[in-house]
C-alpha cells in the first residue's frame, strides 16, 4: 500500500474514459455503453458520460477550435486524448463546482496513464485555452492553486 487514498472521482472520471472509449470504437452513444454495463455505474460516471454525449457537438467544436491553433484536428487526434478532452471540457463548462486546477489535473494524468508520451503536454495545453473560455477568471483560479 503507498498511503495513497482511492478516490471515488478519480475512478469515476477513469471509468467514465473507458465508456466513451468504447462506445467510439462501437460506433454507439456513450449512454448505451453505459446502460449495458454488468456492475452499474456510479452517479459521477453516469453523470460524465451523459453529459459528453448530451454536449458532445458542443465540446468537440470548442476543442477543436483550440487544437487547431496546435495544428491538430479531432481525427488526427489519439480517441483517447480526445475523450479525455471531452470529459474535462464538459466538467469545465458544466461543473463549476470542481476547481479548473482539479479537471486539469486530473485530466493530464488520464491521459499521461493511456495516451501517448506527449498527450499529457497536449492535453494540458488545450484544457488551459479552454478554461480561459469556459470559465472567466480561470487563469486566476489556476494561478492560486499552485
Amino acid at each position: 500500500m503507498t498511503g495513497e487514498r482511492p478516490d471515488h472521482r478519480s475512478d469515476a472520471r477513469e471509468r467514465a474514459l473507458y465508456v466513451l472509449y468504447e462506445a467510439d470504437q462501437k460506433g454507439v452513444p456513450g449512454p448505451t455503453v453505459l446502460d449495458g454495463q454488468v456492475v452499474p455505474a456510479d452517479e459521477l460516471t453516469s453523470l460524465l458520460v451523459r453529459g459528453v454525449d448530451t454536449h458532445r457537438d458542443r465540446l468537440d467544436s470548442s476543442i477543436a477550435a483550440k487544437a487547431a491553433a496546435a495544428g491538430w484536428t479531432l481525427t488526427r487526434m489519439p480517441l483517447l486524448d480526445l475523450n479525455v478532452l471531452r470529459l474535462a471540457a464538459f466538467e469545465l463548462g458544466e461543473r463549476p463546482d470542481v476547481p479548473v486546477a482539479v479537471v486539469i489535473d486530473e485530466a493530464v494524468e488520464l491521459a499521461k496513464r493511456f495516451s501517448t508520451d506527449h498527450s499529457g503536454r497536449f492535453v494540458n495545453g488545450v484544457l488551459a485555452a479552454l478554461a480561459v473560455e469556459l470559465r472567466p477568471g480561470a487563469h486566476d483560479e489556476r494561478a492560486g492553486a499552485e
